[in-house]
C-alpha cells in the first residue's frame, strides 16, 4: 500500500485497507466508495475513493472521518496460473514503463488501478497479446508524465539500447500522453535504431468502457514487429475503435485535452496506419528494419528554455535566463517567427555570450521565414536561427541535444537546419494543414 505517514495513520486507526468499502464524511459531506490505491508521488494527507458512479475522488483527510462499511478482498494483482514459457518460433517485444494509464493493470475487485506490472500482469489483462509475439516487461519509471526531466531520456534510451542488443526484435514504451511528444523526439535524436520503437498511451483509464489502452498497446505490439524502423509514436486515429495512427516521433503532437485520436502529425502525415495488430497502409518512406546499426547518443543539455511571445512581453525575460546561466533558448514565437522589434537587443546579448537562440512558430503549421518582414531580417542580424517547419516542442529538443554535442553556436546551427531524424521538411505543403 503507497499510503503513508499521515493517512496510513488515518487508515489504520479505522481498520481500513485498499480495496475495502469505506464512508468518508467531511464538512457535511459524505463519501462512499471503495478504497483505492495510489500514485507514489501523490499529496500524503490524500486517499482516492471510487465511487459507485465509476469515477474516482481524492479526499484531504484533514477534519474528516471515516467509517467502514464492509471489508473487500485483498487485490490480486499479478498473473494467476503458470509462469508464461517464450515460445521459440515468436519474435520477442521488450514493453517499458515509465508510468501513465496505458501501463496501469486494473483489478476488477476493488477497481484499483496499478501502475506497477510484470509481463504476467500485462498478458493476464490481455491475453490477446500472446497471439502477436513472446514479451520482456520492466517498470523504468512511476511517475506522471508531466514529472518526465531530460535525464529520464537518456536513461531510457539507455534500456532501449541494451534491450536491443539483448536480442529485442521491437521496442514499446508506455508513457504518459502529456509529454510524450518531448518524448519521442528526445528518442529520435538519441537513438540510430535498427528495429522498431513504438510509444504509445492512453487517453482514458483501463476501467472506462471508453478505454483506448488496449487498441493501442496491441496495435504497437503490431507496430513493433513491423518493418517500420524508427522512433514512432501510436494512438487512435479517430474517436472510434478502428485504425490506430504511426505517427514520426519528431513531426507528433498531442493537440487535444481528451480525445483519443489527441495526437496529429504537424506538417506531415502519419507514417502508416494499423489494424488488428497488422499494418493496414503506408502513407511515408520509411526506413526499414535492419536498414541502420544501433547507434546511441545521449549527450544533451538539459539548461534550455522554451519562451513564448505574446503581446507585452519584456525584453527583460531574456536577460533573466542569460543571467541564470542558461545554455539556449528556444523562442515561440509569431507568425513566420517574430518577436516584438525591442527584444531584438537582448537576443543581440544571448547571441553575443555564445547561447543560440532557435526560432519557431506558434502556428505550427508551414515553416519559418525571417526573410519577409523588417523585423525577421533584424532577428537574423541578431543572430536568431530559423527553425524550420519543427513544432517548438521537437526544436526544444533538438536544441537540448545539439547542445550535448556541441557548444559552438556555429555548429548548433548547423546540427539544428540539417534534418536529423524527419523533424525537417524540404518544404512546407499546405495540403497537411489539419488534415
Amino acid at each position: 500500500m503507497t499510503y503513508k505517514e499521515i493517512s496510513k495513520e488515518f487508515l489504520d486507526k479505522a481498520n481500513v485497507t485498499i480495496g475495502d468499502t469505506i464512508k468518508v464524511t467531511k464538512e457535511d459531506i459524505s463519501y462512499e466508495g471503495i478504497l483505492l490505491d495510489r500514485s507514489e508521488d501523490a499529496k500524503d494527507a490524500y486517499i482516492v475513493i471510487k465511487l459507485d458512479s465509476g469515477y474516482n475522488v481524492g479526499v484531504n483527510m484533514e477534519s474528516a472521518t471515516i467509517e467502514l462499511i464492509e471489508k473487500g478482498d485483498k487485490p490480486k494483482i499479478g498473473f494467476e496460473g503458470d509462469k508464461i514459457e517464450k515460445d521459440p518460433n515468436k519474435q520477442n517485444i521488450s514493453i517499458i514503463s515509465t508510468g501513465g494509464t496505458v501501463s496501469s493493470i486494473i483489478d476488477y475487485k476493488t477497481g484499483a488501478v496499478h501502475p506497477k506490472f510484470t509481463a504476467e500482469d500485462l498478458l493476464r489483462a490481455n491475453p490477446e497479446l500472446l497471439d502477436l509475439a513472446n514479451y520482456d516487461v520492466k517498470a523504468l519509471y512511476n511517475i506522471l508524465s508531466e514529472n518526465m526531466q531530460p535525464e529520464y531520456w537518456v536513461k531510457a534510451a539507455e534500456s532501449i539500447a541494451d534491450d536491443i542488443n539483448n536480442g529485442a526484435d521491437g521496442i514499446v514504451i508506455a508513457h504518459g500522453t502529456d509529454t510524450m511528444h518531448y518524448t519521442s523526439a528526445a528518442l529520435s535524436f538519441m537513438i540510430k535504431t535498427p528495429v522498431p520503437i513504438v510509444i504509445t498511451g492512453a487517453q482514458r483509464s483501463s476501467d472506462r468502457p471508453s478505454t483506448d489502452a488496449f487498441l493501442n498497446i496491441y496495435n504497437s505490439c503490431g507496430a513493433a514487429l513491423s518493418d517500420i524502423a524508427e522512433v514512432t509514436v501510436l494512438m487512435h486515429n479517430t474517436l472510434n475503435d478502428g485504425d490506430c495512427a504511426l505517427h514520426k516521433g519528431t513531426k507528433v503532437r498531442k493537440m487535444h485535452t481528451s480525445r483519443r485520436d489527441t495526437f496529429r502529425s504537424i506538417d506531415s502525415e502519419p507514417i502508416a496506419l494499423l489494424r488488428d495488430g497488422k499494418v493496414k497502409s503506408v502513407n511515408l518512406p520509411y526506413t526499414k528494419r535492419g536498414e541502420n546499426e544501433l547507434e546511441l547518443n545521449t549527450a544533451i543539455e538539459s539548461k534550455v528554455a522554451l519562451i513564448k511571445s505574446f503581446p507585452g512581453i519584456k525584453s527583460d525575460i531574456i536577460d533573466y535566463h542569460i543571467d541564470k546561466g542558461y545554455k539556449g533558448l528556444l523562442i515561440e514565437g509569431t507568425g513566420l517567427g517574430h518577436v516584438p522589434d525591442y527584444m531584438v537587443d537582448a537576443l543581440q546579448r544571448a547571441n553575443d555570450e555564445g547561447i543560440p537562440v532557435v526560432m519557431t512558430s506558434q502556428c505550427l503549421y508551414g515553416t519559418i521565414n525571417m526573410n519577409v518582414y523588417s523585423t525577421g531580417r533584424l532577428l537574423q542580424d541578431a543572430g536568431v536561427i530559423s527553425g524550420m517547419d519543427m513544432t517548438p516542442e521537437t526544436a526544444y529538443v533538438k536544441l537540448a541535444w545539439a547542445l550535448g554535442q556541441t557548444e559552438d553556436v556555429n555548429e548548433v546551427k548547423d546540427i539544428i537546419q540539417t534534418n536529423v531524424a524527419g523533424e525537417l521538411n524540404e518544404s512546407s505543403s499546405l495540403k497537411y494543414f489539419l488534415n
